[in-house]
C-alpha cells in the first residue's frame, strides 16, 4: 500500500446512519462509485478510501476520519483540493475539518520559500511582530493610491499591500498602479531610511499573473498578494515554483468558516504562502479566538520540510487594539490594519500609521 493522507470530516447525522454515511463519503472522495463495480483488487486495496474512526461530537455532529491514497493527488495542488473537498463539498452537512499529509506530499509541495524568517529578514524586524496596511478603496486612480502608499510608508510600515479587490481595472490599470506605488514607496524610504515592502495584487489568468509579476520585478519589487482560491491552487503552485525569490501573501477570500479556515491556512502554507491573512476575532467577521488560534497553529506548527508561514490577522482592526492582538498572537505575526488607519482623525494617515508602528515596536512580548 502506498502513502495515505488522513482527512477529518465533520458530518451532521444520527447514530443509526453515520457508519453508512461515513463509508459513502470514503467512496465519494476516492473512487466515486459503488464497491460492487470495482473488479480490480489493486484499486480495492490501494485506491478506495477507508474509514478509520467515527467520533460522536454531540448535537448531531460526528467527526469522520477517512484515509485516502496520496497517489490520487499526483503532486498537483488543484488535485489535492479536489480530493479533499470533491463531491462531498456539495453536501450542506459535510465539512472538511482537518488534513494530515504524508511526507511524500509535503516534499512534493515544499511550502514557503521565505516564510517567517525570510519576511522578518527583508523587513529588518527582529524580535517583534510585523506591521502592514492596505491600499483602498476601490475606484481610486493609480496616482491617488500612490499618494496613500507614500503616507503609509512614511509611517514606517513593514508592508503595504493592494486591497484584494484591486485588479487591472480601467480606472486603475495594474501596470500604472505598480509603477506609481513603487515610486512612492521608494520616495518615502529616502525620507525615513526604512524600506517598506509593497505587494501588488495579482489577478486574471495564469499568463496575466505571470505578466504582472514581471511588471513588479521590473519595478524592483519582490512581493505580491494572491487569493489562492480565486487564482487557482495549481496556478499558485506554478507561480511559487517559478518565482522562489518572491514573497507571496495569501488572501482568504472564498475560504470562509463554512468549511474550515484552519484547513485553508494549512493548504496555503503547503503550496507556498509566506504569510496568510485571516479575519481576527472581534472585527467585521465572525471568527472566534479559538478559530484564530487554530489558523495560527496551522501556519506556525512544526511540519517536516515546511517553513512556517506568518499569521496575519486583519479585518476591522484598530490601532487601539494593537496591544491586545500582540498579547494574543505574539511576535510571530504580522498585524494588518487598513480602514481604521485610513479613517485617521484629521486625515493624518502618516501619524496614525506611526502610532501603530510604535505600539508594535514598544510592546513587551
Amino acid at each position: 500500500m502506498g502513502a495515505r493522507l488522513k482527512v477529518s470530516y465533520r458530518v451532521r447525522g444520527d447514530a443509526s446512519s453515520i457508519e453508512a454515511r461515513a463509508e459513502a463519503i470514503a467512496l465519494e472522495q476516492s473512487v466515486e462509485t459503488p464497491l460492487t463495480v470495482i473488479r480490480d483488487p489493486k484499486i480495492l486495496s490501494e485506491i478506495v478510501g477507508r474509514v478509520l474512526a467515527i467520533s460522536d461530537l454531540g448535537d448531531g455532529w460526528f467527526d469522520v476520519l477517512i484515509e485516502l491514497a496520496a497517489a490520487t493527488v499526483g503532486g498537483d495542488a488543484g488535485q489535492l483540493v479536489n480530493m479533499l473537498f470533491g463531491n462531498s463539498s456539495l453536501h450542506e452537512d459535510v465539512r472538511v475539518h482537518d488534513v494530515v499529509l504524508p511526507d511524500e506530499l509535503l516534499a512534493a509541495f515544499k511550502g514557503p520559500s521565505l516564510g517567517v524568517d525570510g519576511l522578518r529578514l527583508r523587513a529588518k524586524a527582529e524580535g517583534r511582530a510585523l506591521t502592514a496596511s492596505a491600499l483602498k478603496p476601490q475606484g481610486l486612480s493609480a496616482a491617488e493610491l500612490a499618494k496613500l502608499a507614500h503616507e503609509l510608508a512614511l509611517g514606517g510600515l513593514d508592508l503595504v499591500k493592494d486591497d484584494h479587490g484591486l485588479a487591472d481595472q480601467a480606472y486603475c490599470p495594474f501596470a500604472d498602479r505598480v509603477k506609481a506605488c513603487a515610486a512612492a514607496i521608494r520616495a518615502a524610504a529616502a525620507v525615513t531610511g526604512k524600506h517598506t515592502i509593497y505587494a501588488p495584487s495579482l489577478s486574471g489568468s495564469l499568463a496575466d499573473m505571470e505578466r504582472e509579476i514581471g511588471i513588479a520585478r521590473d519595478e524592483g519589487l519582490a512581493a505580491v498578494l494572491i487569493a489562492p482560491v480565486v487564482a487557482g491552487f495549481s496556478n499558485f503552485q506554478a507561480l511559487r515554483r517559478e518565482n522562489p525569490d518572491f514573497a507571496f501573501i495569501a488572501h482568504p477570500t472564498l475560504s470562509g468558516a463554512a468549511i474550515s479556515p484552519a484547513v485553508f491556512a494549512k493548504l496555503f502554507r503547503l503550496i507556498g504562502a509566506d504569510a496568510s491573512i485571516f479575519p481576527n476575532y472581534g472585527g467585521r467577521f465572525g471568527y472566534s479566538p479559538a478559530t484564530c488560534t487554530a489558523i495560527s497553529r496551522a501556519l506556525l506548527d512544526p511540519v517536516a520540510g515546511l517553513a512556517p508561514s506568518l499569521p496575519t490577522p486583519a479585518g476591522g482592526m484598530t490601532v487601539q487594539r494593537t496591544p491586545e492582538m500582540l498579547d494574543f498572537f505574539g511576535r510571530e505575526s504580522m498585524l494588518l490594519i487598513g480602514g481604521a488607519i485610513l479613517a485617521a482623525a484629521h486625515g493624518d494617515i502618516a501619524r496614525e500609521t506611526e502610532a501603530f508602528v510604535q505600539a508594535v515596536v514598544e510592546h513587551r512580548y
